[in-house]
């Protein structure tokens, strides 16, 4: 491709569309930010093409995936910013339940493959029919919620293990 490094974060290959690599290292967070809208999906990919906010067009060439909050772009005045959109996630309450109970939950869903996060009171999971099912057969209440899901992310009182989306074995 045709174009020039700058900051080691992006390659400019024609004069609309940017080319990034790498997330902006260190961002300056005092900056006004633009958003780019992305599904959880196309963050997990390492080549997709995404438009910011106010119609600037974004291609990602990337060694590594990005996370919601990555600073993408930064100019002298503004900074673009990836922000992960909510979706649909079914919601299991640990509040009441037994540790043996919740590892259970967390094996079965595993067993299945299926992704999973939590929160310090919450398990959390994609609202796909695999999912209802298994928790409507193995009888656990859960509820619908919209918000960001981070696979393998995984929060107890103030400390978060990051596992990310997926494990060898």
């Amino acid at each position: 491709m045709n174009g020039r490094w700058l900051a080691g974060a992006y390659r400019e290959a024609m004069s609309d569309l940017h080319l990034i690599i790498a997330p902006v290292a260190p961002p300056d967070a005092a900056l006004p930010t633009i958003e780019l809208h992305v599904e959880r999906r196309t963050l997990a990919k390492r080549l997709w093409r995404g438009v910011a906010a106010d119609g600037k067009e974004f291609g990602f060439e990337l060694e590594a995936p990005l996370k919601h909050g990555d600073t993408i772009y930064q100019a002298a005045s503004l900074r673009y910013v990836i922000a992960q959109q909510p979706e649909a996630l079914l919601a299991v309450e640990l509040a009441g339940l037994p540790n043996s109970a919740v590892a259970g939950i967390g094996w079965a869903v595993g067993n299945l493959h299926l992704e999973l996060s939590s929160d310090p009171a919450r398990l959390l999971m994609p609202d796909e029919p695999a999912a209802r099912q298994l928790l409507d057969r193995i009888q656990v209440d859960y509820t619908l919620v919209v918000t960001l899901f981070r696979a393998g992310r995984f929060a107890r009182n103030h400390s978060v293990n990051e596992l990310g989306p997926s494990h060898k074995h």
